[in-house]
């Protein structure tokens, strides 16, 4: 195996991690929201993102696995939106702070308004939209690119559709 589907497999292998520990630290979150008065909305809709983002993780490294060749180009595209996305997502996680959850949770109080969110409703969803093209392309895995942009994009349809409802009325 060469060298760079070695590197990319630790990039994986990295991200999948922090996942990991995301899902960790939003299970702490929302424990605790509810327990403040919060309600969750939509819960049916974890169990999809969750196959979205796992059959993500196995379509890449399979693709990278058996089919694709590294290309300095795709890289650069690909490490851009990683970089942009992780930058994204991590903004909505520390401005949102103990109210960051993967789970659409609704608090008693109004919608945080700062940082990003002046502009941007939703820039977690932008990050892991960038995340989902980009990654792949960090060693030429187009089809899971393409293929899991638009089960994505289907999905944050229906995601946001319901978030916005209960949020924002």
């Amino acid at each position: 195996m060469d060298v760079s589907k070695i590197v990319f497999f630790i990039v994986v292998g990295l991200l999948a991690l922090q996942r990991v520990l995301e899902l960790r630290l939003s299970k702490k979150n929302t424990a605790n929201a509810l327990r403040q008065g919060a309600r969750e909305v939509a819960p049916g809709q974890v169990p999809w993102m969750t196959s979205i983002h796992t059959l993500w993780f196995i379509s890449m490294v399979a693709e990278v696995y058996l089919w694709t060749t590294f290309s300095w180009y795709s890289f650069t595209v690909g490490i851009f939106l990683l970089v942009t996305g992780q930058a994204l997502r991590y903004h909505a996680i520390t401005t949102l702070k103990e109210r960051w959850s993967v789970r659409i949770i609704v608090w008693p109080v109004a919608p945080v308004r700062g940082g990003l969110y002046r502009y941007i409703r939703h820039p977690n969803y932008l990050g892991v939209c960038l995340e989902i093209i980009g990654v792949p392309l960090l060693h030429g895995a187009f089809a899971t690119s393409i293929v899991f942009s638009i089960l994505n994009a289907c999905f944050l349809y229906f995601r946001i559709k319901a978030e916005e409802k209960a949020v924002y009325g």
